[in-house]
């Protein structure tokens, strides 16, 4: 343990040290902030594939030119790059649902557009089927990130590398009971993300070869760390399980002023606090420490759902937007839905997400699983029918009707239209299929 000089030397260019109570208030008053559900968001990642021959690795140049271009146009969504070089456009909170969709889908088309005079196309897979993990951003948090993964094994390099989801960001919900209060939208998270995770899933393969999963992203986060990607437990009360959570997991990285970032070995943060570490952690360390978990929904005073992949085609990304929306925002469909997937407990077991024989089978098995697919067929239709009293687009609401149609009334998911993609003339099918909308394409 440092001496108490080397501590306070180091704490001199941080903020004034945080204690285990501050702390515990802290994570209260910003994990849940409750009020009626107003606003939606969404976060697209996209792998950055040649337009032509995905199978091809895209040269860093290349990469280099087209971050180039999109980053001068004028988008509203945030845009980001993750460490493999996926491109990440992250909505504004938005009033309605149409309205989240209409500005993500400009900023989209501009993108594509920028991409298209390159020759390189975003592509809408969870894990990239062709190319094993390469990291493009060197920076200290993400050096420190694949130390600190690679203790577990080889998930956490692709997790960071190779895959690609749809974030889908919904208000926490009301402090009072009922289907739209916060402890029923949190415990309904659990079961729906099972059902998500299969419906959407789209990850079949991984260098070059099939895996056995029909969510081979969902498998990686369930891999790459034995704590942070686990939801809490479901007792006690949602606020204290997650505090107490948050404050039992150990630190992934501590930021430092100089060099790499320290990386402590099963130091949690409640240990940090307590005096541990090289420094006293401040308000910032916190602040940091809740952007490494990666559990399948994150409560960032809204409700983050992680657990989708990436959705091919120009307006796959728009269904599980818009269905989760609906299932969590509309009362009538939310208590309709709960009813449905509640049974689905008893298939999860005690274990928590998104590690349990539920969330397993919907990685593994998607809609084939009877038990899954019934109760997405359930869920579909009433998105379906409550998308009008949303205010859903018929545009919207006419892509989530495909998708059933496709997918969901067939007991089939995206995964499902991949066998052909790295056989004879699958880089064109892959190029058809990354632009077409929903209903077309050579698998449909």
């Amino acid at each position: 343990m440092p001496s108490n000089s080397t501590r306070r030397s180091a704490a001199s260019a941080h903020g004034a040290p945080l204690g285990e109570a501050e702390a515990e208030d802290l994570l209260h008053g910003v994990c849940f902030k409750t009020g009626p559900p107003r606003t939606v968001g969404v976060e697209l990642e996209w792998l950055i594939h040649d337009r032509e021959r995905p199978d091809l690795r895209v040269d860093p140049d290349r990469l280099d030119a087209a971050e180039a271009a999109v980053r001068a146009l004028p988008l509203r969504s945030a845009l980001t790059y993750e460490p493999g070089g996926q491109l990440e456009l992250s909505s504004r909170p938005a009033s309605s649902l149409s309205a989240c969709v209409d500005e993500v889908a400009a900023d989209l088309a501009a993108v594509r557009g920028a991409l298209t005079g390159l020759r390189l196309a975003p592509a809408g897979l969870g894990v990239d089927p062709w190319h094993a993990p390469r990291r493009r951003l060197r920076e200290p948090r993400y050096d420190a990130m694949e130390q600190a993964l690679d203790r577990s094994g080889p998930a956490g390099r692709a997790m960071m590398c190779t895959s690609a989801s749809v974030q889908v960001c919904l208000d926490a919900g009301e402090e009072e009971p009922g289907p739209l209060g916060y402890g029923r939208r949190w415990q309904l998270v659990h079961l729906l993300g099972a059902v998500l995770v299969a419906a959407f899933a789209n990850s079949p393969y991984s260098r070059r070869a099939p895996t056995g999963r029909r969510s081979t992203r969902q498998a990686f986060w369930a891999d790459l760390d034995p704590e942070r990607t686990l939801a809490p437990p479901a007792h006690p009360a949602p606020r204290a399980a997650w505090t107490a959570h948050v404050l039992d997991t150990s630190v992934m990285c501590i930021r430092m002023d100089e060099g790499p970032w320290h990386v402590p070995d099963g130091l949690t943060f409640r240990d940090w606090l307590r005096g541990a570490g090289p420094r006293p952690p401040d308000h910032s360390d916190l602040e940091y420490h809740l952007t490494t978990f990666f559990p399948p929904a994150r409560p960032r005073g809204h409700l983050e759902l992680r657990m989708i992949d990436a959705q091919s085609g120009a307006d796959g990304w728009i269904v599980p937007l818009a269905v989760a929306t609906a299932l969590f925002d509309d009362p009538e469909a939310a208590e309709t839905v709960y009813r449905a997937v509640k049974p689905l407990a008893e298939v999860a077991g005690d274990a928590p997400a998104p590690r349990n024989p539920l969330w397993t089978a919907a990685a593994r098995d998607g809609l084939t699983d009877p038990e899954l697919g019934a109760a997405a067929a359930v869920c579909f239709d009433a998105a379906l029918e409550a998308l009008p009293r949303l205010g859903a687009s018929t545009a919207v609401q006419d892509t989530v009707a495909a998708f059933t149609d496709r997918y969901v009334a067939r007991g089939r998911c995206p995964a499902d239209d991949l066998p052909r993609l790295l056989g004879p003339g699958g880089a064109a099918d892959w190029a058809d299929l990354s632009i077409a909308p929903l209903g077309r394409g050579t698998h449909a």
